[in-house]
């Protein structure tokens, strides 16, 4: 991972983002979602590999003293060989650096690859939403609820 390159994302990343993001989720972000994530200055960053290509990204904002996950992802072709959890424990740093006792977010029951990425870093099980998320056939799916704290609570 030390070839791999951390930087604030931009609005000149939007288009790799939307490539990305477009490719890996059945209900993605838009992009006006971005652009107002970045106007909200909310905690963005991308992550490039050697060679300059946009591999992966997060957004997290922060909400009195918790952050809150909202996106995370990692170009299809390169999942599988750690970048996920490379990111996941930059989110970690930087709520740290936001003073923030606490990180949450949402994940699909179904995504079972990411929930055990969260788990594996720390990340514990702290509730359930009730039909959260849309299917690709109109349906509904619950998301979990996880946290991840220093104290592991």
């Amino acid at each position: 991972m030390e070839n791999l390159k951390l930087a604030r994302m931009e609005s000149e990343d939007l288009d790799e983002v939307m490539a990305i993001e477009n490719s890996v989720y059945t209900h993605p972000w838009t992009r006006p979602n971005f652009v107002d994530s970045l106007a909200q200055h909310y905690d963005a960053w991308v992550v490039r590999s050697v060679d300059n290509v946009l591999i992966g990204y997060f957004v997290q904002m922060l909400i009195v003293d918790e952050v809150h996950l909202l996106t995370i992802a990692v170009k299809e072709k390169m999942q599988g060989q750690g970048i996920g959890t490379y990111l996941l424990k930059y989110v970690i740093e930087r709520a740290g650096h936001m003073q923030s006792t606490a990180i949450s977010l949402e994940v699909r029951v179904s995504n079972l690859r990411a929930i055990a990425m969260y788990e594996a870093v720390g990340f514990l099980l702290v509730g359930r939403r009730k039909n959260y998320y849309q299917t690709r056939l109109n349906h509904r799916e619950d998301a979990l609820i996880l946290r991840y704290s220093k104290q592991g609570k």
